[in-house]
């Protein structure tokens, strides 16, 4: 019996390519770069299942140009607003996710990013390593407290949730969020946090904002220039969420200006390319989306996706499809 072809659009950890290996006919991007449109539509083409990553742009001219021998979408990431999911449906395609696995690596990826800025770790480690450190003094590189501060959280799902116990019991800090939809009472208890009335309550509260909202068009620039400018000029923002959420020119001016204290940011728009002026800033902290690069996590998300698939070819109801 002929067993399925999955395609991996990127290498996976070795165990998990073995896995999938030894259940399907596996095909493996061996150079580990994005793949373009035409090797996407390729791929598509030849595969009965697409196994991609966030840095896989399958839009309606990739699913629509071609006839599609692909059936199922096994997306590793829990973001999926690099796939059109209605041009994937109008091609009868699944696509699955791969939720809750990475909540824990990515909220300690988001706690890195607001101690590092708060502390100016970043700076200090670049004036270490570059033989400019004089010695201790009382003055140096005095950064902001984050013991009792308050944590403004847009968004409150897993990862949003994970912080939130994170800084809670950890540091003290009162915590603050904006969802559109309503937690249940008793997780909003446990977590010590109180619902702000607005995003704009939360901006002009908040000495930190972290931010964990999905990508896409309803988000798009969601902290424009008017929103970071309700912010207060002691305050940080820290991005692991998406890149486009946040109007990149505007976070750069108001960093400039000296109307925000600093930023920690995992993710950017068009990655992998970061803005010269960014990389030019002492008071801001870049990561290369880090926020679930742990081993274990990305173990776990690439078992995820076999389960998906798994549970698709015995015709089964995936566990995590989302289209």
């Amino acid at each position: 019996m002929t067993r399925p072809k999955v395609i991996l659009t990127r290498r996976w950890p070795a165990e998990v390519e073995a896995a999938i290996a030894a259940r399907y006919d596996l095909e493996v991007n061996q150079a580990d770069r994005p793949l373009d449109a035409a090797a996407l539509r390729d791929a598509l083409a030849r595969a009965d299942a697409l196994c991609p990553t966030v840095t896989d742009r399958i839009d309606a001219a990739v699913l629509g140009t071609r006839p599609v021998r692909a059936r199922v979408l096994g997306n590793f990431g829990v973001g999926f607003n690099h796939i059109d999911l209605d041009a994937a449906r109008r091609a009868g395609l699944a696509v699955t996710n791969t939720p809750g696995v990475l909540t824990e690596c990515t909220a300690d990826i988001a706690l890195t990013l607001l101690l590092m800025v708060a502390r100016r770790a970043g700076e200090g480690e670049r004036e270490l390593r570059a033989g400019a450190w004089t010695g201790w003094r009382p003055t140096h590189l005095l950064g902001t407290q984050v013991s009792g501060k308050t944590l403004g959280l847009i968004g409150f799902g897993r990862i949003a949730q994970a912080v939130a116990r994170r800084a809670h019991a950890g540091f003290g800090m009162r915590v603050l969020f904006h969802t559109r939809s309503a937690p249940p009472p008793e997780v909003v208890a446990a977590l010590g946090a109180t619902q702000a009335a607005s995003l704009d309550e939360l901006l002009a509260q908040s000495d930190f904002v972290s931010l964990h909202c999905p990508g896409g068009a309803t988000t798009h620039h969601l902290l424009n220039a008017e929103r970071l400018a309700r912010m207060r000029p002691d305050a940080f923002l820290i991005n692991t969420a998406r890149g486009d959420v946040v109007d990149q020119d505007a976070l750069i001016a108001a960093l400039a200006a000296g109307r925000l204290a600093g930023a920690g940011l995992d993710v950017y728009a068009g990655e992998p390319r970061v803005p010269a002026p960014l990389l030019a800033m002492q008071n801001v902290v870049l990561l290369p989306h880090l926020g679930s690069a742990s081993r274990e996590t990305r173990v776990a998300m690439g078992l995820r996706v076999l389960a998906n698939l798994d549970a698709f070819f015995a015709g089964r109801e995936p566990p995590d499809r989302v289209a």
